[in-house]
């Protein structure tokens, strides 16, 4: 019963987004770059619920295009106050290795740091990065409880 609340809930609230879409812009706590929106998120949260809750926002976890676009994202980050280890939508879920970003974004800028992504013992499969120092990427169980990053195109 709560998950057919819930499945009817979610199509409400795909439907109204969708209406919306063609008027939207970067309001309330979403900030612009270029021709998307970003929005750091405080709650910790596995990658996949990050990924949900993304979804629920009309989102997805944010992908990065390129070094301009990953200066926005430390900008809405630092702005937020947020610190520490924060979900970034790529993966390797699918093949080992072979990175992806969540949305499609071919995956062409990286920040990886120095000796990652490294799949230590064999369980590492979600992108974080650091929001301190040098702002390095790594890979990292998808089940650890991180804040996250959103985008959507407006």
């Amino acid at each position: 019963m709560k998950t057919l609340i819930l499945a009817a809930l979610l199509c409400a609230l795909l439907a109204q987004t969708s209406a919306e879409a063609s008027s939207f812009d970067c309001l309330d706590v979403w900030r612009p770059s270029k021709n998307r929106c970003f929005t750091y998120v405080p709650k910790a949260m596995t990658w996949d619920d990050a990924q949900k809750n993304c979804l629920l926002q009309n989102g997805w976890l944010a992908s990065v295009r390129d070094a301009k676009e990953y200066a926005a994202i430390q900008k809405v980050i630092t702005d937020a106050k947020g610190t520490g280890l924060i979900w970034l939508g790529g993966h390797d879920l699918t093949q080992e290795g072979k990175w992806k970003w969540i949305d499609g974004t071919p995956f062409t800028y990286t920040k990886w740091r120095p000796g990652q992504p490294d799949n230590w013992q064999g369980n590492e499969d979600c992108l974080h990065l650091n929001a301190e120092g040098k702002w390095f990427w790594n890979d990292l169980d998808c089940q650890t409880p991180l804040p996250s990053v959103c985008v959507r195109n407006y």
